[in-house]
């Protein structure tokens, strides 16, 4: 769905990307761990923080391969590197948010599973030959939407960011229905 910027970002990440001469790889490792202040915000009822860092996470997950194209450090460890810690921001998060109370630990549990079932798909459509990055709700779209859900949520009271959480679960898991229908129509041609 956010594929079509993929040209306006580069434009913009260029430049950084240049100044940014480091390995790929280390700027894939720091992402779950500003998850981790995320998880922090979330769990101290502190959505703005939570926000910020999501924000941030976001930011490096993109310089990362912004990075790696730039200085022409791109490899298949680096591709598995950043879904593996973009796997463990997407846990990470939600975790804090079980613990701020935003949500009970069921409904944790499946906007933890949904996410990572998005990514599976994803991945095992790729070891078939079949590009699949396709859906609604795609990792960045998910975080856009808890982000803006957050800032909803600190104005108006946390029960709207509770819904928030609820609507990402059911787009998640319609993301993952989206995939499997044209993986089927893919293979099945």
């Amino acid at each position: 769905m956010l594929q079509s910027l993929r040209p306006f970002l580069t434009r913009i990440l260029n430049p950084f990307a240049k100044r940014l001469n480091i390995n790929p790889n280390i700027v894939t490792i720091i992402s779950p761990f500003v998850a981790l202040l995320a998880a922090y915000g979330f769990a101290k009822k502190l959505l703005i923080l939570g926000t910020v860092a999501i924000l941030l996470s976001g930011f490096l997950d993109v310089v990362d391969g912004a990075v790696a194209r730039y200085h022409n450090r791109t490899s298949k460890f680096g591709a598995f590197l950043d879904s593996t810690m973009d796997r463990f921001a997407d846990a990470i998060i939600y975790i804090g948010i079980i613990f701020g109370g935003y949500c009970d630990w069921f409904v944790g549990v499946l906007v933890i599973h949904s996410a990572i079932c998005v990514s599976y798909v994803r991945a095992r459509a790729e070891s078939q030959g079949v590009n699949c990055n396709i859906g609604i709700a795609e990792r960045a779209v998910r975080m856009i939407i808890l982000m803006v859900g957050a800032i909803i949520g600190y104005f108006t009271g946390d029960i709207y960011f509770t819904y928030i959480i609820y609507i990402l679960v059911i787009l998640s898991y319609f993301t993952v229905g989206q995939r499997i229908l044209h993986v089927w129509r893919q293979l099945n041609d």
